[in-house]
């Protein structure tokens, strides 16, 4: 059932013991809207955990500083910015397929497999939902929980440059602004600073990027001995999926990158109208229109061949 951030407020203000499910490979918008939730819901006196498949950045640990996770047990399920279940990952995705009470999401993709659905596919961040849930709950927006919407907001936009933001967005940020976040420490470590090794995975990237169909498709690839020689991690190189996408002349840019558990993450940008989440849900993945992702087990070759054949066909 889909429901309103308002029906949300409602359901959320009766529960307690409450576990807060994020997506696997973990970014600003499941992270920042899993924890402003969670500040809100423990500042009524509810016990509240967050959960996550894959180690976090520690570019992310200002979300959470001071909370300590809590002991209790669980009775109500949220998942925050999750399309599907596979997108919990493997270990989440054991343990609460089929047991999600509630779904806050902003992706259309969704395939409503909560038991409740607060779904706005016109929010540009899962974190816009959250500030209006939180606001309906009657909780005061202090500056960390501020700081948690505005990274939700600026990383699910590329600080306000995607063509997800709206008007709205604006707002919410300037609002978050107001009440105390840390627009530009956030600013400075989402989109500015760059390690050496990050860099360097970027060159051995662009190196091997190859072009498809009249050059209106490129495919990058990261390999786990990419990542061991440059020092850098999965979690680390987000940005790196609008690369293939900034070359002129390319509609569809796709990353591909080797997981530790051999299987492929690809994450696919396009420009209109070429739409990212059709793409992706051939491969049952989804997302939004100009951003979207999908994983395989397969072979590389496999998935490759099979992306130029959807690409191919979603070009004509």
């Amino acid at each position: 059932m889909n429901i309103t951030s308002k029906q949300v407020a409602e359901i959320l203000a009766q529960q307690d013991n409450i576990t807060i499910l994020t997506h696997f490979h973990p970014d600003g918008d499941t992270l920042g809207s899993a924890v402003a939730l969670l500040r809100a819901l423990r500042k009524m006196g509810k016990k509240v955990n967050f959960l996550n498949n894959d180690p976090i950045h520690p570019k992310y640990a200002y979300l959470w500083e001071g909370l300590q996770k809590q002991d209790f047990e669980e009775q109500f399920v949220v998942a925050v910015d999750i399309a599907t279940e596979e997108l919990l990952g493997d270990d989440l995705k054991a343990r609460y397929a089929g047991k999600i009470a509630l779904a806050i999401d902003h992706h259309p993709s969704n395939t409503l497999f909560a038991g409740d659905t607060c779904l706005e596919g016109d929010s540009a961040a899962a974190a816009e939902i959250v500030y209006y849930i939180i606001k309906y709950l009657g909780v005061e927006i202090d500056a960390q929980m501020a700081s948690c919407i505005y990274t939700g907001i600026s990383t699910d936009t590329g600080c306000f440059k995607f063509r997800n933001t709206t008007a709205r967005t604006f707002y919410i940020a300037g609002v978050m602004k107001d009440l105390g976040a840390d627009t530009e420490n956030i600013n400075e470590v989402m989109f500015e600073i760059k390690t050496r090794g990050e860099l360097e995975l970027e060159r051995r990237l662009l190196e091997k990027m190859h072009y498809y169909l009249d050059n209106r498709l490129a495919i990058a690839l990261i390999t786990q001995e990419m990542y061991r020689v440059t020092g850098t991690t999965e979690d680390e190189c987000d940005y790196i999926a609008s690369l293939p996408r900034q070359v002129a002349g390319v509609m569809v840019g796709i990353t591909i990158r080797e997981r530790t558990n051999g299987t492929w993450k690809a994450s696919v940008r396009t420009k209109p109208p070429i739409d990212a989440s059709a793409i992706c849900k051939q491969f049952g993945g989804g997302g939004h229109a100009n951003a979207a992702g999908c994983r395989f087990d397969g072979s590389l070759k496999e998935f490759v061949a099979k992306f130029v054949e959807v690409v191919e066909e979603a070009l004509q």
